[in-house]
């Protein structure tokens, strides 16, 4: 009896599938976006660094602030989206068009270059009717001008506001793999969640959960939309934040909807950026960094050069501590040695598997975790956070 009901659940929650999650995704509008944006915002960012050294030194929990700088130096930015939503704004047919060529050929360029950000793509318009025929335009156009799909290309979709519109994307992904002959799967979205009837229906139901199901394992995210969610529910302008309780409440249902499934939740931005108050704003995104990352939203949007800086001195500096606080408990757990706290199996692998997200943006490295635990290889890590056996030379 209770054979189908394992299928059904390792099919829909299958765990993590490898993947390492980028901690940001930076947005830059089609018609700002150019080969050389990936430097120039991590240039910028550094200038910002070198003008406010004493507040981000005060920020610094753990001596992270030269990581930053290297990091910001080397690989800024390791997510973009080129938009053509929000960001872009409408314009008429043959701008577009021309734009979204260009985009499809950097992103093609991009492909072949090693100081590329990790991933990139596209956000596209909506699937409300007025927008679905350039919805539909523009990813045929970036599809061409790039002959094929790279690795790490995904595209955004936002404002969705109904699970029926996942079926269509689904099939849409199917026509354009076999009218462009793609491998079938390559094409992946992320639905973006800043409507309130995508978080709960009119019958009571929770949309998002469905959504996951209905996308057949194309969905590769879930990314908050801030603005539009909080303005949806009513809230005053003023009082639009990642922070209020709308937000919160929209990305709590969002985290369970996708825990277990393998698909990623990205938190929204903030229009707060460094121009006009810069040393304010430094400290409200730090802030807003490190509490979602307290929350377990690992990824956010960047939609400044600014907010790199924050980005990476939050991250590093939450994964720094939450390692050494890590890698003793699971030294206990690997050895069963009673100590302050008696860990369980799922605490060692949420302790592994914050362990190997610091490592996998850089807060930490191989050899500073070979020097203290040598027994914590990644293949320990990892048999730790998929919950299979312990590999012997551990």
């Amino acid at each position: 009896m209770l054979d189908s009901v394992d299928d059904e659940l390792r099919t829909r929650y299958p765990g993590p599938d490898g993947r390492a999650q980028p901690i940001h995704t930076a947005y830059v509008p089609a018609d700002r976006i150019i080969e050389a944006t990936p430097r120039e915002w991590g240039d910028r960012a550094i200038e910002l660094l070198d003008r406010h050294t004493a507040l981000l030194s005060e920020l610094d929990s753990t001596g992270s602030l030269p990581e930053v700088r290297r990091r910001l130096e080397q690989d800024p930015i390791q997510d973009l989206r080129i938009d053509f939503e929000d960001g872009y704004g409408f314009r008429g047919d043959d701008e577009e068009d021309k734009a979204v060529s260009e985009a499809g050929a950097l992103l093609a360029g991009w492909a072949h270059r090693t100081d590329r950000p990790r991933s990139f793509g596209i956000r596209t318009k909506g699937l409300a009717g007025p927008e679905r025929g350039r919805t539909l335009r523009t990813l045929e156009l970036v599809l061409a001008a790039m002959e094929d799909v790279p690795a790490g290309f995904v595209f955004t979709v936002p404002k969705i506001r109904a699970a029926e519109q996942v079926p269509a994307l689904v099939a849409l992904c199917e026509g354009l793999e076999t009218g462009y002959g793609l491998a079938a799967g390559a094409l992946r979205f992320e639905l973006q969640i800043e409507s309130p009837q995508a978080v709960l229906a009119a019958d009571g139901t929770v949309p998002i959960a469905r959504m996951l199901g209905l996308a057949e394992g194309r969905c590769s995210a879930l990314h908050f939309g801030t603005y539009d969610y909080t303005a949806a529910c009513g809230v005053a302008a003023t009082d639009q934040a990642l922070d209020h309780p709308a937000a919160d409440y929209a990305k709590a249902v969002m985290q369970v909807a996708a825990a277990q499934t393998g698909v990623w939740v990205c938190d929204g931005s903030t229009q707060i950026v460094p121009d006009a108050e810069p040393e304010a704003a430094l400290r409200n995104h730090h802030r807003l960094v490190a509490r979602a990352l307290r929350r377990g939203y690992y990824q956010g949007w960047d939609m400044h050069p600014g907010h790199l800086v924050t980005r990476w001195l939050a991250t590093y500096d939450f994964f720094r501590q939450a390692i050494d606080v890590a890698v003793p408990r699971l030294q206990a757990y690997l050895d069963r040695r009673e100590g302050g706290v008696m860990d369980e199996p799922a605490t060692a692998e949420a302790l592994a598997a914050t362990v190997l997200r610091g490592l996998d943006c850089g807060a930490r490295t191989t050899d500073e975790l070979r020097t203290r635990a040598p027994e914590l290889t990644e293949a320990v890590l990892r048999a730790l956070v998929t919950r299979t056996p312990i590999p012997q030379e551990a």
